[in-house]
């Protein structure tokens, strides 16, 4: 191997995960490109501890096991030999595949070459787990699985449940309390350790979708096909996938996706391979209607706040929900979405902090339940332009009164958000999905101002 080779394996995580294909499957064609070199970053990114949580969710066969499940832990015991590392997956099976995949690569001779301070320790190689002599490891279970007495800095989840799984709300419920009770347990520092969880979407209540709906998590979803443009702006990557455009064109081409979209049906192809878990069909919102801005407009004529609130919290009520918009030149520009579960009083301080930090000119009320409460006490309380709605008919009629706002291009979302998965979820598989809060409070805003309820416009600058 010479020095330039053995430079770019340690340096570039992309090349690191073509050569562990080479050596676990010497028969396959490694196919580089930028979806590989992007996951990478977003790797890097939580080995040096920049991302605690990260889901990645993409199309199968894209070496997603490879990547994440297989090169990484051997990469991450390279270059930190005493990491601990624990893996999970949805079978024993292929849980031991993956470790002794990796084992593979830690034995051979290339790997010691780029990495000369990191060995598997003697009497210590076993197939679910093998010890480095800095005693770092990499520990294999399987989701219900035990994983008593191990604990790790980093925790890997590869698919935690396969497609006929997810078709089980029982088997569903069992992963996501399997997660939570045991599996985000092990972790050795609960402030400094990190999650990753890698899959292809299956359902609306999947692990990723019940994760993304908690926030909290760092997310990197890759459509086989953009159905709108999308920007990838991470790290050393930069991507703008066009409508249209294939993620791996020279691997599927629109020939091998449409005959996988007839083979599948389009409610499974539109989970597994564009992470989107309600097929186009259903939904009353196009995801192709939206712009994306990467950085807001200094000056704004307008904010407004809109809110749906809650009476009850708890995770099986319904959530109370800020969404925070911004007005420039006809367009309304999404700038900040707030879920919360939270008790009245809670409330009252949550509504009074969104406004101190986003300073609205007006904020929308719902006229009803809860909110008739809020109305009259913030009215009293503070000098806010609060506005009363009144609602009239169903969710649907009411969103569908607004559609049009939104196809013709009027509202538009950032490239990137902590908030921007769960409202994406919810508001393209809207009538369909199991969650509308978000969206009652969207499209509030777009009803009053469609019915031109506005004050005169004062430009502001944030």
């Amino acid at each position: 191997m010479n020095n330039w080779l053995e430079r770019l394996l340690k340096a570039d995580f992309a090349t690191f995960a073509g050569k562990t294909l080479l050596t676990v499957n010497p028969g396959a064609l490694f196919m580089p490109n930028w979806h590989i070199d992007l996951i990478g970053e977003y790797l890097e990114a939580v080995r040096r501890s920049e991302i605690k949580r990260l889901i990645i969710n993409m199309p199968p066969r894209a070496l997603k096991s490879t990547c994440v499940t297989v090169a990484w832990p051997a990469w991450i015991l390279g270059h930190d030999p005493t990491c601990r590392i624990i893996t999970a997956c949805y079978s024993a099976r292929l849980s031991l595949k993956h470790s002794l995949d990796t084992r593979l690569v830690m034995e051979s001779e290339w790997y010691k070459t780029v990495f000369p301070g990191t060995r598997l320790a003697k009497g210590q190689n076993e197939k679910q787990k093998f010890v480095t002599t800095r005693r770092g490891y990499r520990y294999a279970t399987s989701v219900g699985g035990t994983a008593t007495g191990e604990g790790g800095n980093i925790l890997i989840m590869d698919d935690p449940m396969n497609p006929a799984q997810a078709m089980s709300a029982t088997k569903r419920e069992k992963i996501t309390e399997w997660y939570s009770h045991t599996f985000a347990t092990r972790l050795d520092d609960k402030k400094k350790g990190a999650i990753v969880l890698v899959m292809q979407r299956l359902h609306l209540d999947d692990l990723s979708g019940h994760l993304l709906e908690r926030g909290g998590w760092e997310h990197l979803c890759l459509p086989a096909i953009a159905t709108t443009e999308r920007i990838y702006d991470f790290g050393r990557v930069r991507k703008t996938m066009k409508a249209g455009e294939m993620m791996h064109p020279l691997r599927e081409d629109q020939e091998v996706i449409a005959r996988a979209r007839a083979e599948l049906g389009s409610s499974v192809f539109a989970a597994q391979y564009q992470q989107q878990p309600v097929p186009l069909e259903g939904r009353m919102v196009r995801p192709w209607w939206f712009a994306r801005y990467k950085k807001m407009p200094e000056l704004f004529e307008r904010t407004v706040q809109s809110w749906d609130t809650a009476i009850k919290n708890g995770q099986g009520n319904d959530a109370s929900v800020c969404i925070t918009f911004g007005e420039n030149e006809g367009k309304s520009y999404v700038l900040d979405v707030a879920v919360m579960r939270v008790e009245y009083p809670e409330l009252k301080k949550v509504f009074i902090n969104m406004a101190d930090i986003w300073k609205p000119d007006a904020v929308l009320v719902e006229d009803k339940a809860s909110g008739q409460q809020l109305l009259q006490d913030m009215r009293r309380e503070s000098a806010l332009a609060i506005i009363g709605i009144q609602t009239k008919g169903d969710k649907v009629t009411r969103f569908a009164a607004v559609s049009a706002m939104c196809e013709a291009g009027r509202v538009l979302l950032p490239v990137r958000a902590e908030w921007l998965a769960a409202f994406e979820e919810e508001l393209f598989s809207f009538p369909e999905g199991r969650n509308d809060d978000q969206v009652d409070a969207f499209s509030q805003y777009l009803d009053w101002l469609r019915k031109g309820k506005r004050n005169t416009p004062s430009v502001r600058k944030l």
